[in-house]
Order: structure tokens, then sequence, then C-alpha cells
């Protein structure tokens, strides 16, 4: 069974990983590993969040998921606004479009919690 949420983090995951592995050529190593652990994590919280104990474990982890995707953000505009890093505006529009999925599914699933 095809799942949106599921696909599309990985989709963003291996987009980071190229995007990262762009910016180490650029010797911008710090943001990188940032970036890379951040982008990577939602996707990893996501795919735990299909295997939750409770609907209580599954809105945790999603919210998780969504901290991690917040703290992408930021990395990803400290990368567009320095002038020495290289922008990647896919990847931008990747994550919105990830963040508007998670969102959507917090706010169902915490309207459904019971």
């Amino acid at each position: 069974m095809k799942n949106p949420v599921v696909d599309k983090s990985i989709e963003v995951a291996l987009l980071i990983i190229e995007y990262c592995e762009i910016l180490d050529t650029y010797k911008k190593y710090v943001i990188s590993r940032q970036l890379l652990k951040s982008g990577t994590s939602i996707g990893a919280n996501i795919h735990e969040a299909q295997n939750a104990e409770s609907k209580a474990d599954f809105i945790h982890k999603i919210k998780i998921a969504a901290k991690e995707l917040e703290e992408t953000k930021y990395w990803l505009i400290l990368c567009e606004k320095s002038e020495s890093y290289p922008n990647n505006e896919v990847l931008k529009e990747k994550i919105d479009q990830l963040g508007l999925i998670i969102y959507k599914i917090l706010s169902t699933s915490i309207k459904n919690k019971n």
C-alpha cells in the first residue's frame, strides 16, 4: 500500500543527502552535518510512527518529525541567506510540501485522538 508521507519523506531525505554532499564540496561541513541529521531524521520518525504502539505514540513520533522539519527549514534558511552557500529551491519546495502533509496528519490525528 502506498503511503504518501513515507514516500515524500524518502524523497526529501535523498535530496537532503545530495545537497549535503554539495555543501561538503564547498567545505561547509558544520551546516552540512546539522542539515543531514535533521533532514534525514524527519523520515526516520515518520517511519517509526508507522509502527506506533498507540495513537498517542503515533502523534508523539509525528510531532518529533515536525520538529525536525522545522530545524531543517532553519538550516536551509541559513544557507539561502548566506552568499557563500549554494541555494536549493527544489529542496525548499519539497520540505514545504512534506510539512503540509505532516501538519495535516497531526491536526487530523489530534482531532480524532479518542
